[in-house]
């Protein structure tokens, strides 16, 4: 082979191999995850259940082509860290999106740097201010507060319960529980006749409980708040000798709070997505092949009951995967307009129906009824 010839050949291999590294540039998917401290219980089975899914995508191929890596930081549940991480993510690692956000305190911190830098951000927390109002570039898929406050109050109206007692938790999701359940309350002929509050580190219930106890009229009590906190208060309530039926809220939709309320929870209704009552789904609902193969998956690889927060990753990393893949491309502005234009895509927590005014699209009916009987979950037909 003379020179030329020698040179022409090596440009090419060089030209094809500079391709073939473009080509297989990985699809960087970054998250902050609350995966220790306080809102562990919700981090930890997201990042599991990202890194599960994101090597099972891997092992088919990737995604247009491309494998996926997820850059993921622990945020310690606490939201000034979350902005540090989301901004290193976003600057340093260069990630294409984000699905993460294990709190509405960490999602709102990280929400500015991301409509800056104009990436789309997939939120796992629960408060309706991280969609509304609606922000470009900042999506979520669990159901908001409002909506578990609604579902409540429309069980509590076929029970014909009106004079309800209120106890929130002053963190951000109880917080803004508090606020979203004050603001429909009226809208379902409800009136709040107690509105007492605790504390996320709060060990004991008892006064807030025996206030709400001596308040003349009340007919039930709803709770919202996450982690230990409900369950210390289902456990003081039974204490107190309180029969007013009990609510909580889909913060603690999860087989912990099972374990942590004990036999004190026998009554106790909250809302919930799906995913805790798979084997419970009617054979021909569209949820039921998503959540019990996300089971499956999940007691598998971690041997250990499934989340609904877990699954609030899996919808997050799914629907990204398929914006990406509807988009071609992970341009930014592509995928964000991918997203906004999800249509029928059945996941964990619901049918999603995104528009440009609703950056969750998810309605009530995606939303069960569950009350606990015998130590389990039982549909509220």
């Amino acid at each position: 082979m003379n020179h030329s010839v020698k040179k022409l050949v090596t440009g090419a291999a060089l030209v094809f191999a500079a391709f073939g590294a473009i080509a297989a540039d990985p699809i960087k998917i970054g998250s902050v995850l609350s995966v220790t401290g306080p809102a562990a219980f919700l981090g930890d089975p997201e990042l599991k259940t990202l890194q599960l899914y994101v090597a099972e995508i891997n092992k088919k191929g990737g995604v247009i082509g491309r494998q996926l890596q997820l850059v993921h930081y622990d945020d310690g549940s606490d939201a000034n860290k979350a902005n540090g991480f989301t901004k290193r993510l976003i600057d340093d690692d260069k990630v294409d999106i984000l699905v993460g956000g294990t709190t509405t305190g960490a999602t709102m911190s990280a929400a500015p740097l991301v409509e800056k830098a104009g990436i789309p951000f997939i939120s796992l927390a629960g408060a309706v201010v991280i969609v509304e109002p609606v922000k470009k570039f900042v999506f979520k898929t669990p159901h908001t507060d409002r909506m578990a406050a609604e579902k409540v109050f429309e069980d509590m109206k076929k029970r014909g319960l009106t004079k309800v007692a209120l106890l929130s938790e002053t963190s951000g999701f109880g917080a803004s529980g508090k606020k979203e359940t004050e603001a429909v309350a009226g809208k379902y002929g409800i009136t709040l006749v107690a509105n007492e509050t605790y504390g996320p580190k709060d060990t004991d219930m008892s006064p807030q409980l025996t206030k709400i106890k001596t308040t003349p009229g009340v007919q039930a009590v709803f709770v919202f708040g996450l982690g230990q906190g409900p369950a210390i208060v289902t456990k003081n309530y039974k204490q107190l000798g309180i029969t007013l039926p009990l609510y909580q809220s889909h913060g603690v939709a999860s087989d912990d709070f099972l374990k942590l309320a004990g036999p004190a929870a026998e009554g106790v209704r909250l809302p919930s997505p799906a995913q805790l009552i798979p084997e419970k789904l009617a054979a021909n609902d569209p949820q039921k092949p998503v959540v019990t193969s996300y089971e499956q998956a999940y007691k598998a690889a971690y041997k250990t009951d499934v989340s609904t927060f877990g699954g609030y990753a899996y919808d997050g990393l799914m629907l990204a995967v398929d914006a990406i893949k509807r988009a071609g491309s992970t341009d930014k502005a592509k995928v964000r307009d991918a997203l906004e234009a999800t249509k029928g895509f059945v996941a964990t927590s619901g049918t999603f129906n995104m528009s440009p005014t609703d950056h969750m699209g998810l309605d009530l009916s995606s939303f069960r009824m569950l009350e606990i009987k015998g130590g389990d979950w039982t549909i509220v037909q």
